[in-house]
């Protein structure tokens, strides 16, 4: 996903920019800058999972301007770094697709506002309300946060981005539903399985990566 200039008009973009902002106001007060500072590992954690991110942004399929799609992986890096810092990895990530020519950068803010700030806000709110089921075993971790948090944090920032695309006038409704949204579900499936794997892998393998993860409570009978 990834809106291209002239789609929106003028009034749409600011506001979208201004919520922009709000999210990365609240995203820079929630992110643990001093963990991040001292903890040599998370910095690996999050300047690797930018590059990544850049990377896989770069493979995009789509028929008419602004309908792309993507793999998001934005709710591995969420559940691996917190969604504070997750949102300043997934702007790295993007800056890279603006320097590489897939973003305009004129559309920066909006594109991180869709791309960025909507799906790590749904994998963090799905990761809240895993915690507070309190389920005591470690699938429901994988399967809610990494899986399902996933798809649903793809189809959360796909139906915000159509929802813009509609009212701004780029696209007629029919346009939006046979050219986006009933391919949308099509990425649902690989996207929670590309982020359950990595978590999954991250569980086994290195747990202290998932800053979200807390063992004791899955460790208990």
């Amino acid at each position: 996903m990834g809106l291209t200039d002239n789609l929106l008009p003028g009034g749409q973009v600011l506001i979208a920019s201004l919520m922009f902002l709000v999210g990365l106001w609240f995203a820079f007060r929630q992110a643990d800058w001093e963990r991040l500072r001292a903890d040599q590992g998370l910095q690996h954690s999050f300047f690797g999972a930018a590059v990544v991110l850049g990377f896989l942004w770069q493979l995009r399929a789509g028929i008419s301007p602004g309908l792309s799609v993507h793999f998001f992986g934005i709710t591995a890096i969420t559940l691996m770094l917190g969604w504070g810092l997750a949102v300043f990895a997934g702007l790295l990530a993007l800056v890279m697709a603006v320097i590489t020519g897939q973003e305009p950068w004129r559309l920066f803010a909006v594109n991180g506002l869709i791309t960025v700030i909507i799906p790590a806000l749904a994998s963090h709110a799905i990761m809240l309300w895993e915690r507070g089921r309190n389920f005591r075993n470690f699938f429901a971790y994988i399967f809610f946060c990494g899986f399902f948090g996933a798809g649903i944090a793809v189809g959360a920032a796909g139906c915000a981005m159509v929802v813009m695309l509609w009212f701004g006038g780029a696209y007629s409704w029919y346009e939006l539903v046979h050219e986006y949204l009933r391919y949308l579900p099509l990425i649902l499936l690989p996207e929670g399985f590309i982020n359950g794997a990595i978590v999954t892998g991250l569980m086994v393998f290195n747990p202290e990566r998932l800053l979200t993860l807390d063992p004791q409570r899955y460790d208990q009978r």
